[in-house]
């Protein structure tokens, strides 16, 4: 279970993400057309947020500033399909 402080915090996280779309003039305006054209606008927003002790090396440097090794991701075949189906391509040998 988070301490308090990081709940807290995440609570401040989620108060202003929420805050930030509905106060969105941009977002106001889609969901304004679409009501607009007839249809009812259910929007579901789906936010996945990490967390890790820490954050700054012991030098005081961001820990992600430089990385040692490359990442390596893991590409399935449907993830492949997927990243293709968007235009992208993806060299699976390196």
């Amino acid at each position: 279970m988070p301490d308090p402080n990081l709940k807290r915090l995440m609570k401040n996280l989620e108060e202003s993400i929420n805050e930030a779309l509905t106060e969105s003039s941009g977002i106001n305006q889609a969901i304004r057309e679409i009501k607009d054209s007839g249809y009812e606008v259910i929007l579901v927003v789906d936010a996945t947020i990490g967390f890790k002790p820490g954050g700054k090396e012991a030098d005081g440097s961001d820990a992600g500033d430089a990385a040692e090794e490359p990442v390596r991701l893991r590409i399935t075949p449907e993830d492949a399909k997927f990243l293709k189906s968007l235009k992208i391509s993806v060299d699976q040998d390196a």
